[in-house]
């Protein structure tokens, strides 16, 4: 679908991951799938889309074409090579120089405050509108902490509240996003949108009518291995079911760089529990493979302690599969309790078996649930999130 107004000219800046590499691997996570997918939905409006991000390989070229209409290019700024996450920020300043040279755009959106910090100079100096979207709000030192979720350096959250009080706007996911930029940030609500990220529902789908189950039912935890995702909570709430009902536990994603020995920890965890041979971790998926993995799941669980949406928990209702997540941030507006899967406000190992194992036997219930989570996220397309966003970037623009 193009837009029957002026085409716009629109940076993304994503430093310190590059959204042409695959979800799932090393930092690579719904960030990347949420910027990729906006970009080609931006595109298909009819909207010239650059995404630019810091190269990490020495073999990257200066630009490569994704799809029509949506160019990626690679900066160097630091060594070619991949970088632990949270050691880019000395890369903002020679990634600011090269961001100078590009161009020219009618708005710079930057994404993660990395990409904040090194873009809102080049916006101002160019006189442009600067867009921010943080997709993670870092907890200050004094503010207690769930677990799994560490401080950062001093840098982080006073660039965050740089880039939320002097951004032309500030772009979010959910109503909870929303509220810590509000709260922890000091943004202005009346320059803070609401977006919210797409599901490719093609890719996403249900199995077909008379698609044949695993032997052994499994449910599936997709996400970095961190703790900050909770798969302990998920190994303990698996244990917790009785052996006739256990499923398998599927957990599909890499280990984050920050995540020192914590895939051990898991797999000792599961060996405690005596469930060593219900736990399988299959590393990075593509994206057709993960789908692939969701329609023959008989639940998807989004454990994490903390969400500012939970993209994994729309793209499981929209492979027709019910949901069981932690009431944190977002996930509480991705998943309908009681109605596309079920929210718990409880860590309670126990809790969570319950709830997974009345999904696997109950097949009306188990139904209805993932019927309605289908339903909802039919209406959550990447063309309605492009639309929200050009819809921003028109009003910081004046052209609205």
């Amino acid at each position: 679908m193009s837009t029957t107004t002026e085409p716009l000219r629109i940076g993304l800046v994503s430093l310190h991951t590059s959204p042409g590499d695959e979800p799932g691997s090393g930092e690579v996570g719904g960030m990347n799938v949420v910027v990729r997918h906006q970009a080609e939905a931006l595109a298909d409006r009819g909207h010239q889309v650059e995404i630019i991000t810091r190269r990490s390989s020495p073999t990257q070229p200066d630009s490569v074409s994704l799809v029509p209409g949506v160019c990626l290019r690679f900066l160097s700024a630091g060594p070619a090579e991949p970088v632990p996450k949270g050691e880019h920020d000395a890369f903002i300043e020679p990634f600011r120089a090269g961001l100078e040279e590009l161009g020219p755009y009618d708005v710079l959106h930057s994404h993660h405050w990395f990409s904040g910090v090194a873009a809102l100079p080049v916006a101002r100096e160019r006189g442009i509108p600067h867009v921010q979207s943080f997709h993670s709000i870092a907890a200050e030192s004094d503010t207690p902490l769930s677990e799994g979720e560490r401080p950062e350096s001093a840098g982080r959250p006073a660039g965050e509240r740089m880039l939320a009080r002097e951004s032309d706007a500030v772009v979010v996911v959910s109503s909870a996003e929303a509220a810590t930029v509000r709260t922890r940030l000091g943004g202005d609500a009346s320059r803070t949108w609401i977006v919210p990220p797409g599901v490719d529902g093609s890719v996403f789908r249900p199995a077909g009518a008379g698609a044949r189950r695993a032997e052994t039912p499994y449910v599936v935890a997709a996400a970095r291995v961190q703790p900050l995702k909770g798969l302990d909570l998920a190994i303990e709430a698996v244990a917790g079911i009785g052996r006739e009902a256990r499923p398998t536990l599927v957990i599909a994603g890499d280990a984050s760089s920050e995540a020192g020995d914590y895939v051990d920890e898991l797999r000792r965890l599961a060996a405690a529990h005596g469930i060593a041979d219900r736990v399988t971790f299959v590393g990075p998926q593509s994206r057709a493979d993960l789908a692939f993995l969701f329609r023959g799941a008989a639940a998807v669980l989004v454990p994490s302690h903390s969400e500012t949406y939970g993209l994994v928990a729309l793209e499981g209702s929209a492979s027709g599969v019910p949901v069981v997540a932690a009431a944190a941030g977002g996930l509480r507006e991705a998943v309908v309790d009681g109605e596309t899967g079920v929210v718990l406000e409880s860590r309670d190992p126990g809790d969570w078996a319950a709830e997974i194992e009345r999904i696997l036997t109950d097949d009306s219930y188990a139904a209805g649930l993932a019927a309605a989570g289908r339903e909802h996220a039919e209406r959550l397309s990447w063309e309605r999130s492009a639309a929200g966003l050009e819809d921003v970037y028109r009003r910081v623009l004046g052209r609205s």
